[in-house]
């Protein structure tokens, strides 16, 4: 397991523990006591360090090499029932932007989202998350599909922003990503859409616009990431953690603005430390929220998205 510079606390007393049992196993020592307080300190170091994360913490553990992407929720959550669908229709099929037909227990769900890769090869086959035009007109070709035959949208955000390459603006990029946002306002469906990693941008807001916008915990979700800020501010990206406090991106913040509306708990440690907690907390998530949003008409659905977003940024004095 990969442990960040703010958990090698926790890894020298997950050795301490490994070696104890080690030695228990081994020898006739009886270690049970000592394996015990060593256990019982690394759940009280593990509490202390997780519960006074840092806004850059967070961003971090967003990151985490191990943290399930996309594709681990969708096959946990619907199993053989998924069917991915591919391409356009207009210049290619974009590997960065995944989606299709899955089930959650009886009730079918169009699921779209970012995918990365997992090592060096997967990530640039992935383009890192990072979509080009045409991945968001394949989802908004799946978005309408899904308007067509009355099925719910479920969009699963993981992108460190849409790809900023030439080709990419070459094809329209700012338009596919503004084209989407109309289309999502107005699409005659539920729409649930959850942060599993990084939203950064526009490349976050393309498949964005929900009934329900919901984080992960550990989580981010912003116009610009840290590292970006700070270079563009302080010329430098030395500042990133001061540029995480100053943007108010975590999960709390979000929350606290009325920019989401849920928080979805993860175990201690984050997403990927138990995956099956988390899988079945999102799994959960979509039911809940589905069920407050089925019985809605059409025209209620736009309208409750419609003023969800026009609610945002506005004070009464």
């Amino acid at each position: 397991m990969e442990y960040l510079d703010f958990e090698l606390p926790i890894k020298e007393l997950q050795d301490q523990l490994e070696k104890c049992q080690i030695i228990g196993e081994e020898s006739e020592v009886d270690v049970t006591q000592t394996c015990k307080k060593i256990e019982k300190k690394l759940l009280e170091t593990k509490k202390d360090i997780y519960k006074n994360l840092t806004a850059w913490q967070r961003v971090q553990m967003s990151r985490h090499p191990e943290r399930p992407y996309t594709l681990d929720y969708i096959k946990a959550l619907c199993g053989d029932s998924f069917l991915e669908l591919h391409g356009d229709r207009n210049v290619k099929d974009d590997k960065a932007m995944i989606g299709g037909l899955g089930k959650i227990g009886d009730q079918s769900y169009m699921f779209i989202g970012q995918q990365k890769g997992f090592n060096t090869k997967t990530r640039q086959y992935r383009n890192f998350g990072m979509s080009n035009p045409e991945g968001y007109r394949k989802a908004l070709r799946l978005m309408k599909s899904a308007e067509k035959f009355g099925i719910p949208v479920v969009t699963l955000i993981d992108t460190p922003g849409a790809y900023p390459g030439l080709e990419a603006e070459e094809r329209g990029q700012g338009e596919a990503i503004a084209r989407n946002i109309l289309e999502m306002t107005r699409l005659k469906v539920p729409i649930i859409t959850i942060i599993i990693g990084e939203g950064a941008s526009g490349g976050a807001l393309g498949i964005g616009v929900g009934n329900k916008v919901l984080m992960l915990e550990n989580t981010w979700y912003s116009v610009i990431s840290p590292e970006s800020c700070s270079s563009i501010l302080w010329r430098s990206w030395e500042y990133k953690e001061q540029a995480a406090e100053a943007l108010k991106l975590t999960s709390p913040d979000m929350k606290r603005l009325k920019l989401i509306d849920e928080i979805i708990k993860e175990p201690l440690g984050g997403a990927h430390t138990d995956r099956k907690v988390t899988f079945l907390a999102v799994k959960n998530a979509i039911e809940k929220n589905y069920e407050a949003l089925k019985n809605l008409s059409p025209k209620d659905l736009v309208n409750q998205r419609m003023e969800k977003y026009l609610e945002m940024g506005v004070y009464k004095g």
